[in-house]
């Protein structure tokens, strides 16, 4: 009886799992054309920034296998989509307001990039090295007096 159980519980899951497939959210998982890109300090810091940051901060997001299967894909596409939202590369100078200056912040207090994403992405990982080359860059790429705002 136990046994037929567990088949019969694998088989509703299997087949909810399926049907969430069909359900629509989050947006299609997508890379919009870049429009702009900053002026980088130099092409180490940019480079360290596509390899830790970009595929959530800009139009250049590597979309996995597992981000098509519900409903996993929700939470990507959402994480990416508010991403790129508050700091997006590929639309530099066209956002309402560019938040660079924030990056090298939130950097090194270790809020981004996040620890679930890490887990995931081993690649974007930074010896300490590399994360104080970051900053400084992002510091030197983004500062606070070049911020604008762009109707």
């Amino acid at each position: 009886m136990g046994r037929f159980f567990s088949a019969k519980a694998i088989m509703m899951v299997l087949i909810l799992v399926g049907l969430l497939q069909v359900i629509p959210v989050g947006g299609p998982a997508e890379n919009p054309p870049i429009l702009s890109e900053p002026k980088w300090h130099n092409h180490q810091v940019r480079e360290l920034f596509m390899r830790a940051c970009a595929n959530c901060h800009s139009h250049e997001t590597n979309w996995p296998w597992y981000s098509y299967i519900a409903p996993i894909s929700w939470l990507i596409r959402h994480h990416v989509h508010d991403g790129r939202r508050h700091f997006n590369i590929s639309l530099w100078g066209k956002q309402k307001k560019n938040k660079g200056d924030e990056a090298a912040e939130e950097l090194e207090e270790g809020s981004m990039p996040p620890a679930s994403y890490l887990w995931l992405h081993p690649e974007a990982r930074l010896s300490a090295e590399d994360k104080a080359t970051l900053v400084q860059g992002l510091r030197a790429t983004f500062p606070k007096e070049k911020q604008r705002w762009v109707d």
